[in-house]
C-alpha cells in the first residue's frame, strides 16, 4: 500500500501488515477474500457520501485497470463535501437519540450543520469535542451545544453523555451504585457531574432552539427557580444524594476526573471546570478518548467492533484484538485526531475490503470478513433520490394540489405534474427508518411503518412512474429500445451490480407478460427498491 501517498505512514504500515495479519488469528477463522471492484465500489460509497454510486461511475471504475484505483476512489470520495454532511448526521444520531427531552429533537438542524462544517473544515476531533463540552450560546445558532441542550441541562445527565459520547464509559451505571461489573464506584460519577453543575439553559422568546440559550451561571444568587423534580438545580456545587435520606442535602463533590485523578478546588467557575475537563478528556496521554472514536467508526465500517457494544467500553472490558485496538488509537491520536485520515487508512485495510458475511457466520469472527451493515436512515433517504433520480431540493413538505391530482390519476405522458414527486422529506423519513447508531446493529430490524412508507409511497410511486419523461425510468425507457439494456441499467441504479442470469430472465419474462412496456418496469424497478439488498450494503 506504498502508493496512498495521502495517508500517513504509520496508519499504512499498521493497517497493512499488523491488522492483515492479526485477522482472524484469535479465532482462528481464516479470513474471506477480498470484494470484487462493484461491491468495494459500492460500499465505499455508502459508507462515505451515504448513497451508492452511479451508472456512470461504476462503469468508469470497473474499466479502470490501475493498481490503485481504490485508493483513488477513497480519496475523490472524502473529498466530496457529502461526507461530511453524511457523518455529520450520523453523530447527530449518536447525540440526539438518548435525548432525556423530545423538545431537544430541534437541535437536529443546528447540530448536523456544526458537525459538518467541522468535519469538512478537517477539524481534529479532539477540537470539536473541546467545542461540544465547553459550549455556551444560543441554541439555534450553536449547533455544538446540542449534548447539553439534549439532556436539559441538567448536570448528571451531562456528565454521563460527555463520558459515553467521548470516552465509549457508561459510568452513569454508577450514579446511584457502585457499578456491578466495571470499577467505578458512585463518588466517582458524582465527582465526575461536579464538572457540569454551573451550566444552565435559559428561556427566550422564540420557537425550537430559538427559544433556548445555553449559559453559564457563576454569581448570580437566585440561580434557575428549583423544581419538585430536581430541588437540587440551580446549586453552584454538585451534591451526592444520600440514598438514605433523599430529603437531605447530600455530599457536595468536588470536581475530579475518575480516569486520572485530576481535580479542581470547590468553587471553580463553569467555564473553567468545562475546559478543564475537556482538555483531560481529549488529552493524547487519556487512550479512551481515541479508542471509543476507533471502537466506533471501526463498528460501521467493518461491521463489529473492537467492544461489542460500542459505547460501552473500559479497563475492566475485554476487547477482540486488543493489539490492532492499541495502535489504531496510538496512531489516531499522534495524528492529531484527524478524522478523515482514519478513514483513509481504514478503508484501505484488508479487513474493510474482505468480501462479506453474515453475523451469524463463523467465518466473520476475528474480522476474518466485513458484515453486512442495514442502511441508516439518512443513507437510505439519500440511495433512494440517487436511484429516482431526484435532487434534494425537488423533495418538498406538501403534496401535489388538486390541478395535480387530477392529473396524476391520468398519468399523462409529457407533463410537469410530478416535478414534486417525492414529498417526503428527510426528517419525515427520518422518524420512520431512523435507530440509535449506538445499538448493537443485529438489534435493528425493519418494521411494518418502513415497509408501508416505501410500498404505499404515491409520490414515490410517481418518482419511479416509467410514463412521465422526466422521471428516470420513462428517461432510460425512452432512451433503450432493448428491455435488456433497461434491466441492466435498473439493477445498476438500485444494487449497483448487473443483474444474475435467473435475475434478468426473471425480469424480462415480466415485462413481456405485462400490460405495458412501462407497467412492466415499473414493477422491476419498485420490486429493486424494497428488496433487502437495497437497504442494507454488503
Amino acid at each position: 500500500m506504498a502508493h496512498l501517498q495521502w495517508i500517513p505512514c504509520r496508519f499504512v504500515a499498521l493497517l497493512g501488515i499488523a491488522l492483515a495479519f492479526h485477522a482472524g488469528m484469535a479465532s482462528g477463522a481464516a479470513p474471506v477474500g477480498i470484494c470484487d471492484d462493484a461491491t468495494f465500489l459500492r460500499r465505499i460509497s455508502q459508507d462515505l457520501v451515504g448513497r451508492q454510486p452511479s451508472p456512470l461511475e461504476i462503469d468508469a471504475f470497473l474499466a479502470d485497470a490501475s493498481p490503485t484505483k481504490r485508493a483513488t476512489a477513497i480519496h475523490r470520495l472524502l473529498a466530496d463535501p457529502e461526507w461530511a454532511s453524511t457523518w455529520a448526521r450520523y453523530f447527530r444520531d449518536v447525540i440526539l437519540y438518548r435525548r432525556t427531552d423530545d423538545r431537544a429533537a430541534f437541535m437536529a438542524k443546528p447540530l448536523e450543520t456544526f458537525l459538518a462544517d467541522r468535519l469538512h473544515a478537517d477539524q481534529p476531533w479532539s477540537h470539536i469535542a473541546c467545542q461540544m463540552i465547553t459550549a455556551t450560546g444560543a441554541a439555534s445558532e450553536h449547533g455544538e451545544t446540542a449534548i447539553i441542550m439534549a439532556q436539559m441541562g441538567e448536570t448528571s445527565d451531562i456528565a454521563a453523555e460527555v463520558s459515553r459520547i467521548f470516552m465509549g464509559i457508561q459510568i452513569q451505571c454508577a450514579q446511584c451504585h457502585d457499578h456491578f461489573t466495571d470499577r467505578w464506584k458512585r463518588q466517582q460519577f458524582h465527582q465526575f457531574a461536579a464538572f457540569f453543575p454551573r451550566v444552565e439553559i435559559d428561556r427566550s422568546p422564540g420557537q425550537g432552539a430559538d427559544g433556548y440559550t445555553v449559559v453559564s451561571r457563576d454569581h448570580d444568587p437566585r440561580r434557575s427557580k428549583k423544581k419538585p423534580d430536581n430541588p437540587r438545580r440551580g446549586d453552584l456545587e454538585h451534591t451526592m444524594p444520600d440514598l438514605n435520606d433523599p430529603s437531605q442535602p447530600g455530599t457536595v463533590m468536588q470536581p475530579l476526573f475518575f480516569l486520572t485523578g485530576q481535580s479542581l478546588p470547590l468553587g471553580t467557575s463553569d467555564m473553567d471546570r468545562r475546559q478543564a475537563i475537556a482538555k483531560w478528556i481529549t488529552a493524547r496521554d487519556n487512550p479512551w478518548f481515541a479508542r471509543a472514536m476507533i471502537n466506533r467508526l471501526w463498528a460501521e465500517l467493518v461491521g463489529d467492533g473492537f467492544y461489542r457494544g460500542v459505547d460501552d467500553m473500559g479497563p475492566d472490558r475485554t476487547a477482540q484484538s486488543p493489539e490492532i485496538l492499541d495502535e489504531l488509537s496510538q496512531a489516531f491520536a499522534d495524528s492529531g485526531h484527524d478524522v478523515r485520515a482514519t478513514f483513509r487508512a481504514i478503508m484501505a485495510s484488508n479487513e474493510y475490503q474482505h468480501a462479506s458475511r453474515s453475523r451469524v457466520s463463523h467465518e466473520r469472527e476475528g474480522f476474518a470478513a466485513n458484515c453486512p451493515q442495514r442502511l441508516r436512515s439518512d443513507q437510505l433517504f439519500t440511495q433512494i433520490l440517487a436511484a429516482v433520480g431526484v435532487d434534494e431540493s425537488q423533495v418538498g413538505n406538501s403534496g401535489p394540489g388538486k390541478s395535480e391530482k387530477k392529473q396524476q390519476s391520468k398519468k399523462p405522458r409529457d407533463t410537469h405534474a410530478g416535478r414534486r414527486q417525492l414529498n417526503v422529506p428527510r426528517a419525515m423519513f427520518t422518524q420512520v427508518f431512523g435507530y440509535d447508531p449506538s445499538l448493537p446493529r443485529e438489534e435493528i430490524v425493519g418494521s411494518i411503518p418502513q415497509a408501508l412508507l416505501l410500498m404505499n409511497s404515491q409520490p414515490l410511486s410517481i418518482a419511479i412512474d416509467g410514463d412521465r419523461r422526466f422521471t428516470a425510468l420513462g428517461q432510460l425507457l425512452a432512451a433503450n429500445k432493448s428491455n435488456r439494456d433497461v434491466a441492466e441499467q435498473l439493477y445498476l441504479r438500485t444494487l449497483a451490480r448487473s443483474p444474475t442470469a435467473d435475475e434478468m430472465k426473471t425480469c424480462l419474462d415480466h415485462v413481456r407478460l405485462s400490460v405495458s412496456r412501462e407497467e412492466g418496469f415499473e414493477d422491476v424497478f419498485w420490486a429493486l427498491l424494497n428488496s433487502a439488498e437495497f437497504v442494507y450494503r454488503k
